[in-house]
């Protein structure tokens, strides 16, 4: 697994297009999977390799006792999973596309941040980035 750390402000071009930062298209796969998070109030998209996808949707269940068909709450929690990710194809020049569906879901147009979450990237709003962050280092950790 390659651990993705920093941060990297970029523009969505006016066909969807994102450049995906140099330092980080050196260690992805050329099959990704676009997620829409699934946090409410902070909405981004997720950028997976394929594989660590996966990983991480097993991760999820595994730490619950695994993934039970049986147990409504994880099957529904997984189809919603699955029906919003989506195949991305990085091009030669390092960029992906993103569906105007996918931008209005996560409210990204122009200036976002992309940001590295060991496993994944994600990506952000630069507004909503910025207010995130400013609310996580004003808790009081102790």
């Amino acid at each position: 697994m390659t651990a993705f750390d920093g941060s990297f402000h970029h523009k969505i071009d006016a066909k969807g297009r994102l450049s995906l930062p140099a330092d980080y298209r050196r260690s992805l796969k050329q099959d990704l999977k676009l997620v829409l998070s699934p946090e409410k109030d902070y909405p981004s998209l997720w950028v997976f390799d394929a594989d660590e996808f996966t990983n991480w949707l097993d991760h999820y269940f595994d730490k619950r006792g695994g993934y039970d068909p049986s147990n409504q709450k994880m099957s529904r929690w997984r189809k919603v999973m699955a029906s919003r990710a989506a195949k991305c194809q990085m091009d030669d020049s390092g960029r992906i596309r993103l569906t105007a569906e996918q931008r209005e879901k996560a409210g990204l147009s122009g200036d976002v941040m992309i940001i590295g979450d060991f496993d994944h990237l994600e990506i952000w709003d630069t507004d909503r980035w910025n207010a995130f962050e400013e609310e996580v280092m004003s808790l009081d950790w102790d």
